[in-house]
């Protein structure tokens, strides 16, 4: 890579600011309903299973993690001690665009199990958000957006709000998200920070 002088961090303070700003906006546009009705499929599932691909797979690890914490029976599909999937479980997809092939596919087979489906993501019409029972959509912007400009081009004309590239924006939300539903989980079940961090790893 070619050698750049780094002269301030101002543009790093302003994409954090603005990332913020958007988060706000996102707040006021949810949908209160679908995120009662999620919760309420997360405590009455038998297990819950957790999937996405790429950095959204990530974020489904994070939240599979939080929920182990808890005390859920949690699983993320695709590693190799992850079991069969049931109709009293509850699949969580974590997609930006819901179109995602391989997590499109496996939705499709979720509903053929008879599972509960929950997908979060930024796209109603999306292929999984049209078969879930729950779609939790989160308004922003995913890698496969088009974009009139480019990264520098919006940069320069004062397109802050969509700064971040390609998906980041919809990762961190649902990062955030889905850390906030861990909150109110707490909260209804009555967990104590001793309980969570008993069932943290202690071999890491």
């Amino acid at each position: 890579m070619e050698k750049v002088q780094v002269n301030d961090c101002e543009d790093v303070l302003l994409s954090m600011k603005m990332i913020s700003v958007n988060l706000s906006e996102i707040i006021d546009k949810l949908d209160r309903e679908a995120i009662k009705l999620m919760i309420q499929k997360i405590l009455e599932g038998e297990r819950i299973f957790l999937m996405g691909a790429g950095r959204s797979g990530l974020v489904a690890k994070a939240f599979a993690m939080r929920l182990m914490h808890l005390g859920f029976s949690v699983y993320v599909v695709g590693e190799t001690t992850t079991p069969a999937v049931r109709p009293e479980d509850v699949v969580i997809a974590i997609s930006g665009s819901g179109e995602t092939h391989s997590i499109a596919d496996l939705g499709k087979i979720v509903k053929d199990i008879g599972s509960t489906l929950i997908t979060v993501t930024s796209k109603k019409e999306s292929t999984l958000g049209r078969i879930s029972d729950v779609a939790m959509i989160l308004p922003s912007k995913t890698k496969n957006d088009s974009d009139k400009y480019g990264y520098l081009e919006r940069n320069m004309r004062g397109g802050y709000k969509t700064m971040p590239p390609l998906g980041t924006s919809f990762e961190i939300t649902s990062l955030i998200f889905l850390d906030s539903i861990i909150s109110q989980l707490i909260t209804l079940t009555g967990a104590s920070e001793a309980e969570l961090k008993s069932r943290h790893t202690n071999i890491e």
